[in-house]
């Protein structure tokens, strides 16, 4: 499985796969064409996650376009495990080749130049290493989702926040590299969700940034009772960003009902606010509960 239930046509023919029997594997459908010059073998592929399918996707790109290929921009950052882009639609995936490729199909070829520390491997999969696959995508993304992206590396801890500067100054010159500047400042590494940073980037925007994110409460024995997304010390608020999957089970909710029954208990005057996907929609009701939490 070193190649993901993927052979390339010179593999095959080394094989001794002929002509015909490539034909009659295809027509069986007992591989199929992925690439050119390349084939996924059925019984070895499995469907896995998007993050699976993405991998796949690349080697086959990068098996078929050769040693010289990089997956890079937002492939990349699907495989670094960056969190904030829209799912993937399973069409394009984007490669860093020298000036005289030709673009295949599935394929968006970037002409960048890379250095030696801007190429790294993950899964076996040459990528642009996490610190360059940011440079790249910030320019073609909106200021939100690229301050998930942000904030998911830094989270993940793929680049410091010190590096950040660095990464901007060399994003000079290039498209777009005016319209992302200063989207560094907005960054945030404890955020651990694209939901928790969408939602603090409506609260800064509207004048009520959060005093403190990740913030713990413990109880009278300095026992942990919950870690609360957002904090906003004037107004004893705490905001929680309730994503579909981590809280939508049963057991979580459950979870969640005797966390906030607990904290309302250790600390009466506190209040807890939830936000969700949809109410970024309406980013004027986020503001208004937060407005609404300083009047009482």
């Amino acid at each position: 499985m070193q190649q993901r239930g993927l052979i390339t046509l010179a593999q095959a023919r080394r094989c001794g796969v002929g002509d015909s029997a490539l034909r009659r594997l295809l027509r069986r459908g007992e591989w199929r064409r992925v690439f050119g010059g390349v084939y996924a073998v059925a019984e070895l592929q499995r469907r896995g996650t998007e993050r699976d399918r993405v991998a796949t996707a690349a080697l086959a790109a990068q098996l078929g376009l050769g040693p010289a290929a990089v997956v890079g921009a937002e492939t990349a950052a699907r495989l670094w495990g960056l969190q904030g882009l829209r799912p993937w639609d399973g069409r394009a995936v984007h490669v860093v080749m020298p000036a005289n490729t030709r673009q295949g199909p599935g394929v968006v070829l970037h002409r960048w130049a890379l250095g030696r520390d801007d190429v790294a491997t993950v899964d076996g999969i040459r990528v642009t290493a996490p610190g360059r696959t940011l440079r790249d995508t910030l320019l073609d993304v909106d200021r939100d989702t690229g301050v998930c992206l942000l904030d998911s590396a830094l989270c993940r801890g793929l680049v410091r926040h010190g590096e950040l500067g660095r990464l901007e100054a060399a994003n000079r010159g290039r498209r777009g590299c005016r319209r992302v500047r200063g989207w560094q400042a907005l960054a945030d590494g404890r955020a651990q969700s694209p939901l928790e940073t969408r939602v603090r980037l409506v609260c800064t925007d509207g004048g009520f940034a959060p005093t403190q994110l990740q913030r713990p409460f413990h109880d009278e024995r300095g026992r942990l009772i919950a870690v609360a997304d957002f904090w906003w010390a004037d107004r004893l608020l705490i905001g929680e960003a309730d994503g579909i999957g981590p809280h939508s089970t049963p057991g979580a909710l459950a979870g969640d009902r005797r966390r906030q029954n607990a904290l309302q208990n250790r600390y009466p005057g506190v209040r807890i606010a939830r936000f969700t996907w949809s109410d970024l929609d309406r980013p004027g009701y986020i503001l208004a509960t937060i407005a609404d939490a300083g009047r009482c």
